[in-house]
């Protein structure tokens, strides 16, 4: 059998075969370019979000600044920090602090010793190491008004053991007192001088 070639078979033929010409043009070309249209275009909203986000963070920028300008003054206020000019003279004035503090509370200073400083970013750590003497009583008052003293002083490692009483030569029995030995370190912070 044989197949009929007419021309208007053929005119079918070969407007089929450009449609098909036509449809893998448009899957090769055209879908891919619209695909990576719609990438771009994605991608651009993106970075318009994340563009608008900035704005609006550096929009508050001035507040931000003026805010931390006031925590500095408040906290310069406040005295936390020890405001001699040397590690040396905070050393001497914790010290003397802590001797009268002792006395006032009717305690008994044994010693006071200044210990090595501590420099770390912008801050100098004042470390004194204190013994005493005293009753329950003595010691908290001691250590309130040590840690309600401005500039800031913090109470670290306390130790505080009885003092055993004395023999009574009548009873021969250990007669109990109140007495206890105590031993703690302050510590203040004081900002590191500009040089």
């Amino acid at each position: 059998m044989q197949i009929d070639k007419s021309p208007k078979m053929q005119r079918w033929f070969a407007i089929g075969l450009l449609m098909t010409l036509i449809l893998m043009l448009c899957l090769i070309l055209i879908v891919p370019l619209l695909s990576k249209s719609y990438d771009l275009n994605k991608s651009k909203s993106d970075l318009l979000f994340k563009l608008q986000q900035y704005e609006r963070v550096l929009a508050t920028k001035n507040t931000v600044v003026a805010s931390m300008a006031k925590i500095k003054e408040q906290q310069d206020q406040q005295s936390y920090f020890n405001s001699q000019e040397t590690d040396a003279l905070a050393s001497a004035e914790m010290q003397a602090f802590i001797k009268k503090t002792i006395v006032d509370a009717g305690g008994q200073l044994t010693s006071t010793q200044a210990l090595p400083v501590n420099n770390k970013n912008k801050f100098s750590k004042i470390t004194v190491k204190v013994r005493m003497n005293g009753t329950s009583e003595n010691l908290r008052t001691v250590l309130y008004n040590i840690e309600t003293s401005s500039p800031l002083l913090i109470i670290d490692q306390i130790d505080i053991r009885p003092i055993r009483g004395t023999m009574n030569n009548v009873t021969r029995q250990i007669d109990a007192n109140n007495n206890l030995n105590i031993n703690f370190q302050v510590v203040s912070f004081m900002r590191k001088q500009t040089e």
